[in-house]
């Protein structure tokens, strides 16, 4: 296979990874103690923390699957979760945003071990280290294909020219340079959708109006599904109440969220930042489910050979896409802006302050924490990596199912916060007990279930894991007294 790329387009591409690598050196003096590192000083504003938050919830396979959803039968209807996100933000600024903000914290768990002890905080900080490591680096694989498609880069290289950058100006810049290329990231891909937009409808016989004529026809554009089936993905129901439950977990208990969000000056900041970040994410939707719905139109008039819906934008990009203009170097930097960055950072802090600082009998300088901050964001970048090339050996199947995995942990970690939030006789084993049984009950919705001919759609997983954590912690606490958590005070 040739490459994609012309000269305009290699230069597009390269611009974007330079300034990206840039924007870590630059600010990478202003990163000298291990708050800075992190958190940035506390002082980054709040509409680059709300890009920074909309752009590490994009990967890839929202670029590329958003629109193969519309391809499909769901059209408009993939809105109906984006409405469930809305809800579920404003609880989190409502209930868990204020505890964050108490105290002068460096991850989410610092608060579970104030109200349950270090074991919970250890307990549920693992649980994000595992997960986010291996659905960070199953994405990156993803990711990595498009690469090897548009550019000819062999597979393995792909993941590690990304896993090299991403790393690198993380390394460089920590927090500051997440956050600063993370907006960088936000609107290369925006762009790009737009510019898809223009290009699709361009190859469109009869343009906008039959565009809208089709979609009109295949009623592309109905948003609402009132259906009370819990197999269906996309209903009201679903995407009102799986939605917020989905979105409390993901932004409410996943550190490389809330490490956001303490990095805003002030918590009405990072509460502005939150909410206006779940209208830009609907926004964002819209964009790339229209694209899929003229997709949708461009195909249904130069039908070709059967696609999956998540590889019918990538292939219209290969095969359509104007080459040597620079919009192909555009679409590929935005598919592939969404990095490990997010993950990096938080993954170190995370093992630094949940992990490392309390095995110590006495607490390390600031600087030598810094040090090996640092360090760590290598070495999980170096394990993304891994993970990333190891998955060109797995069956698809088995990727798929990996990042279902990855996914059970918001509805696990919304469920232990959700007893030390809402109750007061939960103790540390009330909370160990029901992560326990929500993450039996979820590996047995989604994978035993089903063989006995029984579907639960996927927005309803978090709450079925918060629910059994949050309910079987509170029965365990009817029958465990409760306890001063021990190193709760530290």
């Amino acid at each position: 296979m040739t490459s994609a790329l012309g000269p305009i387009d290699i230069a597009v591409l390269g611009a974007y990874l330079v300034v990206a690598i840039g924007v870590g050196l630059k600010v990478s003096g202003k990163s000298k103690s291990l708050e800075s590192y992190l958190l940035g000083d506390r002082d980054l504003a709040w509409w680059a923390i709300l890009g920074s938050i909309v752009a590490t919830e994009t990967s890839a396979a929202t670029v590329l699957s958003v629109p193969g959803e519309a391809y499909g039968s769901t059209g408009m209807k993939f809105l109906q979760l984006a409405i469930g996100y809305i809800v579920g933000r404003a609880i989190i600024v409502r209930l868990l945003l204020p505890l964050y903000f108490r105290g002068q914290l460096l991850t989410a768990y610092e608060v579970l071990q104030q109200r349950f002890g270090g074991t919970t905080r250890q307990a549920a900080s693992m649980v994000f280290l595992v997960t986010r490591n291996l659905g960070d680096g199953l994405r990156l694989f993803l990711a990595a294909i498009v690469l090897n498609r548009l550019a000819d880069v062999p597979l393995a290289w792909s993941v590690v020219i990304m896993g090299v950058i991403s790393t690198a100006y993380t390394f460089c810049g920590g927090m500051r340079s997440v956050v600063w290329n993370d907006c960088i990231q936000f609107v290369v891909y925006m762009l790009g959708g737009v510019a898809a937009v223009f290009v699709i409808v361009s190859h469109i016989s009869g343009g906008w109006p039959e565009l809208f004529r089709f979609a009109a026809e295949h009623d592309k554009f109905r948003i609402f599904d009132f259906s009370l089936s819990l197999s269906q993905d996309y209903t009201i129901w679903a995407g009102l109440i799986g939605g917020a439950v989905l979105t409390i977990g993901t932004h409410g208990t996943d550190h490389s969220m809330v490490q956001r969000y303490l990095s805003a000056r002030s918590q009405a900041d990072a509460s502005r930042a939150i909410l206006l970040s779940s209208l830009v994410v609907f926004l964002q939707f819209a964009l790339f489910l229209f694209i899929g719905i003229e997709l949708a139109c461009y195909y249904a008039q130069h039908p070709g050979p059967a696609l999956k819906q998540d590889a019918v934008f990538a292939d219209f990009i290969v095969k359509v896409f104007p080459r040597n203009t620079g919009l192909v170097g555009l679409m590929l930097a935005a598919i592939l802006s969404s990095t490990l960055s997010s993950s990096l950072s938080a993954s170190a802090a995370a093992l630094v302050n949940d992990f490392y600082v309390p095995s110590r009998k006495t607490l390390p300088s600031s600087e030598h924490l810094f040090g090996v901050t640092r360090g760590l964001t290598i070495v999980f970048g170096v394990v993304q990596v891994a993970i990333g090339i190891g998955a060109q050996y797995l069956d698809n199947t088995v990727v798929k199912n990996a990042l279902t995995i990855a996914g059970f942990s918001a509805g696990l970690l919304l469920g232990v916060f959700a007893l030390g939030v809402l109750t007061r006789r939960a103790s540390q084993t009330s909370a160990l007990v029901g992560g326990a049984a929500g993450l039996t009950v979820l590996v047995a919705v989604k994978f035993v279930l089903p063989s006995h001919g029984v579907a639960i759609a996927f927005p309803w997983l978090a709450l079925i894991g918060a629910s059994t954590t949050f309910g079987v912690g509170w029965l365990v606490s009817l029958f465990v007294p409760q306890q001063t958590p021990p190193g709760a005070a530290s």
